[in-house]
């Protein structure tokens, strides 16, 4: 669920860049408005588990993985994005209903604290994108992308040597260590969103983008919110402990 942003890169994008009819084209307006919805599916997937998150857990796995796979498949295949981009907002919201419910058990109050975190990040890193604060230069997507990459490898590890059996500290411990990368993560996460609205802002404002590309933006920017949401959740659980 990680990315950095490999979602958004130009390469990506260059690949979609065709000609395409007035009508048929990415609007920034279009972009949010399909941001607000697979936002509205996730939550009111998450909100239908909420309660049950017990009986989902044994599927948890699953249900997972297969999210996972949309959501390659819409990588690969940015024309489905119209279709699969909903399906994976409906899957991720009942992992994160899940995961939140079981939070908010051992630690009342933490889930409202990780949302509102979140939108506070999203708008401040808005903020700064549009007052020019921070600049989204070759070298600033260069650097996200090979952080982000490294996390993504981390997480990969650490799933791998999971199924031997062997429990990575950093996800369990309460440690200094643990806490600053912890930190650090949520701050890469936190850039991310600085690459998602500058290809945004590329393709509706400088190029004719194929529509479906609202859907593919809008699960993009969504990808990023859940993985700065479950960032945050860990870091204020390590707080409680």
């Amino acid at each position: 669920m990680a990315h950095g942003n490999p979602l958004f890169n130009e390469k990506a994008f260059q690949q979609t860049l065709t000609q395409v009819r007035p009508d048929k084209v990415m609007t920034l307006q279009g972009t949010i408005n399909k941001t607000f919805f697979l936002l509205f599916l996730c939550v009111i997937s998450g909100m239908f588990v909420w309660n049950n998150y017990q009986l989902v857990a044994p599927f948890l796995v699953p249900i997972v993985i297969g999210t996972f796979i949309v959501a390659m498949i819409t990588i690969f295949c940015k024309s489905a994005a119209p279709i699969l981009a909903p399906v994976y907002a409906i899957g991720e919201g009942i992992v994160l209903g899940t995961i939140s419910a079981a939070y908010q058990a051992q630690y009342q109050g933490i889930v409202g604290q990780a949302i509102v975190i979140t939108l506070l990040v999203f708008g401040l890193m808005l903020f700064l994108y549009k007052t020019g604060i921070i600049k989204v230069t070759r070298g600033f997507i260069l650097a996200v992308t090979a952080a982000t990459g490294a996390i993504a490898l981390f997480y990969l590890g650490s799933l791998v040597v999971g199924l031997f059996g062997v429990q990575v500290p950093y996800f369990t411990s309460t440690s200094g260590l643990s806490i600053g990368i912890n930190v650090g993560i949520c701050i890469v996460a936190a850039l991310n969103f600085a690459i998602d609205f500058h290809f945004i802002d590329t393709l509706t404002s400088q190029v004719s983008a194929p529509k479906y590309m609202e859907w593919y933006s809008a699960f993009s920017l969504m990808v990023t919110l859940v993985w700065l949401y479950m960032e945050i959740l860990r870091l204020l659980s390590r707080s409680r402990k």
